[in-house]
C-alpha cells in the first residue's frame, strides 16, 4: 500500500500547478523507490520505457524544422497567401481544411497535419489573416478563439477520418480483440464501412459550426467595438489628458 503514495505525489503536483512531466517523473521515482527498486534499477526502467516508446517522441525532431521555417517567414507567407483569396473567409477556410484533413486521414495520411506540424505555423495564421482582412486588427480574445477552432478542425478531421482507413491501429485493435475474445471473424472493411457515415456526420456538424464562426466573429467584434465607443464617450477631457 505504501507504493500508492506515488499517486499522492501526482495529486499534490497537479494541485500545485507544477509541470506535468516533472510531476509524473517524480511520482514514478517515488513509487519505484518505495517499491524497493534501487536507483540504478529506476534509471534502467526509465531508459527501457523511453526506448520502447521512442516513436511517441518523434515530434521532437520536427520542432527545430518548424522553428526554422517560422523564422524564415512561414507564417508571413501563409498570411500573404490567404490575403490574395478575397472570398475565402475564416469559417470557409477552416471547413475546407476539415474536409482535407478527413480525406487524407481516410487514406492513412494521418501524420501530414497536426497541431504542431500544420495548425500553429500555417492553418491558424491563415485563418487569422482571413478575419483581419475583413475586420481589421483583432482583439486577443478573438485571436485565441480562431486558434481554438483551427485546432478543432484538425482534431475532428483526423479523429473521425482515420477510422475509415483499414490499416489504422484502432481498427486492427478492435478486430483483433473481438475475433479473439468472441471467436468471430470481423473484417477491417466492415468497421471501415460503418465508420464512414460517422465521418460524414462529423464533417456536416463541425463544418456547420465552422461556417457559423464567421457570423459569431462579426457579432463579437461589433459588440467589442460598441463597448470601446461607449467607453471613449464616457472619458472626460481631463481623463484623456
Amino acid at each position: 500500500m505504501i507504493v500508492l503514495l506515488g499517486v499522492l505525489v501526482v495529486i499534490l503536483g497537479f494541485a500545485a500547478k507544477r509541470h506535468p512531466l516533472l510531476v509524473v517523473g517524480v511520482a514514478g521515482v517515488v513509487t519505484a523507490l518505495l517499491g524497493g527498486l534501487s536507483p540504478r534499477a529506476v534509471l534502467a526502467a526509465f531508459g527501457d520505457g523511453f526506448a520502447s516508446s521512442r516513436s511517441v517522441t518523434i515530434f521532437v525532431i520536427t520542432l527545430p524544422v518548424i522553428g526554422l521555417l517560422e523564422r524564415g517567414g512561414l507564417q508571413e507567407q501563409a498570411r500573404t497567401l490567404i490575403g490574395r483569396l478575397g472570398k475565402l473567409t475564416t469559417g470557409r477556410f477552416l471547413a475546407l481544411y476539415l474536409l482535407l484533413r478527413q480525406l487524407t486521414a481516410a487514406v492513412g495520411l494521418t501524420n501530414i497535419g497536426g497541431p504542431a506540424q500544420s495548425v500553429r505555423p500555417m492553418v491558424a495564421p491563415m485563418a487569422e489573416a482571413a478575419a483581419e482582412r475583413r475586420h481589421g486588427p483583432l482583439p486577443e480574445r478573438i485571436v485565441e478563439r480562431i486558434r481554438s477552432y483551427s485546432s478543432s478542425a484538425d482534431t475532428v478531421g483526423v479523429f473521425f477520418g482515420e477510422d475509415c482507413f483499414l490499416a489504422v491501429g484502432s481498427i486492427l485493435l478492435i478486430t483483433g480483440f473481438v475475433n479473439t475474445t468472441y471467436h468471430t471473424h470481423l473484417e477491417p472493411m466492415q468497421l471501415a464501412l460503418w465508420a464512414a457515415p460517422t465521418a460524414v456526420c462529423a464533417f456536416l456538424i463541425h463544418g456547420a459550426r465552422l461556417l457559423r464562426l464567421d457570423r459569431t466573429l462579426e457579432r463579437q467584434l461589433a459588440a467589442a467595438s460598441a463597448t470601446q465607443t461607449t467607453a471613449a464617450r464616457r472619458t472626460t477631457p481631463e481623463e484623456a489628458k
